[in-house]
């Protein structure tokens, strides 16, 4: 059995369910992730922690990467890993820096 790669959830379900696909691509990043209510930016300091708390690691490396391109910074991110430790709880926050790691590599000194 092969693994999904989850570079792309989006993508990875797509095959599978096509109208929640539809759903994504016509409703939420066209309408919600475009509404001037929040910025780009934290939409994504959001997302990401709703994904943490949700224990939903699969989603969280292309959330991340998304973060840093909405222009929250890796300093941010872990500040933010840190502080749900308090509220998702330590070994959320302990998985969610293991991703963090794995998906963005070394850290620069």
């Amino acid at each position: 059995m092969s693994k999904v790669n989850f570079d792309s959830p989006r993508e990875a379900a797509r095959a599978f369910t096509p109208k929640l696909a539809a759903l994504i691509d016509d409703v939420l990043f066209p309408q919600v992730w475009a509404d001037p209510a929040l910025s780009p930016r934290d939409r994504s300091l959001v997302t990401v922690a709703a994904l943490i708390m949700g224990g939903h690691h699969d989603e969280l490396p292309a959330h991340l990467r998304r973060a840093l391109s909405n222009h929250v910074t890796r300093e941010e991110l872990a500040a933010t890993i840190t502080h749900l430790a308090f509220y998702a709880g330590f070994p959320a926050a302990i998985s969610a820096s293991a991703v963090a790691q794995s998906t963005f590599g070394e850290v620069q000194a």
